[in-house]
């Protein structure tokens, strides 16, 4: 599907993408049978990850890139249509089918071809699943409504098309349809049984300065679509995810 891959090492608490040609399959077999036996807590991850693959590249700032934006709004209504019909019908091959498809078009470099990419949820997610054992889809939850509250104003633009066009929110001051739009999102990863706050999966304000530092030490001071992102203001958001 593409040329990625994420390594974990427990004993140095830390979790790091690569990426290399040599790692692009030769060919991938989709079995949405085979998704069948995932307990819940596994789809509800798995969704909840795409969809932030999805806004990686979608929610960062307009270029002109109509259908690409297109692309991901028809991932984006998808999942968020078929996410929970996945867990209420486990075995529903269509409804299996459909979010196999989301999960590869997400990630497979279609939607990301010439506009600009973000992956800052993701960074930062890597850290609290490093130090703190939280799955991946979880880390992700916890981190994208409040970074996307902290970049509001970086991300108005597309923010504002992505109430309008993937929640129907279309009247209201901006900020009142931003902020309903990133509560739309959090309530949707509620539904599929993906808490998005660290007190719920028992974690405190003492993570912070870890996740802090390990960025540091990754080198993961530049982050964002801009590059503006520094640990200091990933200090402040990361208040908001407890």
């Amino acid at each position: 599907m593409n040329n990625g891959a994420v390594i974990t090492n427990r004993a140095l608490n830390a979790k790091l993408p690569f990426m290399h040609p040599s790692l692009f399959p030769k060919f991938s077999v989709l079995d949405p049978t085979k998704t069948y036996t995932l307990p819940p807590e596994q789809i509800g991850n798995g969704v909840v990850d795409t969809f932030v693959h999805v806004t990686e590249q979608y929610l960062t700032f307009p270029v002109n890139g109509k259908l690409q934006d297109r692309f991901a709004e028809g991932l984006l209504l998808t999942l968020i249509e078929e996410g929970p019909r996945a867990l209420a019908e486990p075995e529903n091959y269509d409804v299996r089918a459909n979010l196999m498809w989301c999960a590869t078009l997400g990630l497979n470099g279609l939607i990301g071809v010439g506009v600009p990419q973000d992956w800052a949820t993701h960074m930062i997610g890597h850290e609290l699943t490093a130090l703190r054992g939280l799955d991946h889809g979880k880390s992700l939850a916890v981190v994208l409504p409040a970074l996307l509250k902290m970049r509001a104003g970086e991300k108005k633009e597309k923010l504002l098309q992505y109430a309008e066009r993937v929640w129907g929110i279309t009247t209201g001051e901006d900020t009142a349809r931003i902020d309903a739009a990133i509560e739309k999102t959090r309530d949707f990863f509620e539904s599929m049984k993906v808490p998005t706050r660290l007190c719920a999966y028992h974690i405190g304000a003492d993570v912070i300065p870890d996740v802090v530092e390990n960025l540091k030490a990754h080198g993961m001071v530049k982050l964002g679509e801009n590059r503006d992102i520094s640990p200091e203001l990933v200090e402040l958001m990361m208040k908001d995810c407890l």
